[in-house]
């Protein structure tokens, strides 16, 4: 049971995470616009998405190597880190930022939107579980 209802909110879950980390690299890319030879980051949404609802959050844990008996096991949480890429600028500049602030503020503008839409969706999807639940 509680597997069918991960797997019914793992995509939801993923997204979340996903636009919240896009959310703070678009908002770093604005925060240096102004920043001589900073380069623009950002990461293909749908790609890394995809990564991570096949991998899982949970399925992507390590563990660390220890070299005493003495040693603490520990846990280190993989996944969820998006590989950044560099965008490349349509308009190249002096100081040698790539930050294009109408693009930024373009994709900063859509991604908050996304982010409400999904919420909005999950939101709708935990209020029918519970209605069957109840029911």
């Amino acid at each position: 049971m509680i597997d069918k209802l991960d797997s019914a909110l793992r995509f939801h879950q993923e997204a979340l995470n996903l636009r919240a980390r896009r959310q703070e690299v678009l908002a770093a890319n604005i925060a240096h616009a102004d920043t001589p030879n900073y380069k623009a980051r950002d990461f293909e949404f749908s790609a890394t998405l995809s990564q991570a609802v096949e991998r899982g959050r949970q399925s992507g844990s390590t563990s660390m190597a220890t070299t005493s008996s003495r040693h603490i096991a520990g846990e280190s949480q993989g996944g969820g880190a998006a590989d950044l890429l560099y965008r490349m600028p349509t308009q190249s500049s002096i100081d040698g930022n790539t930050v294009e602030m109408d693009a930024e503020r373009v994709s900063f503008a859509d991604n908050a939107m996304r982010y409400e839409a999904n919420l909005t969706v999950l939101s709708s999807k935990i209020k029918s579980l519970l209605s069957a639940v109840q029911s």
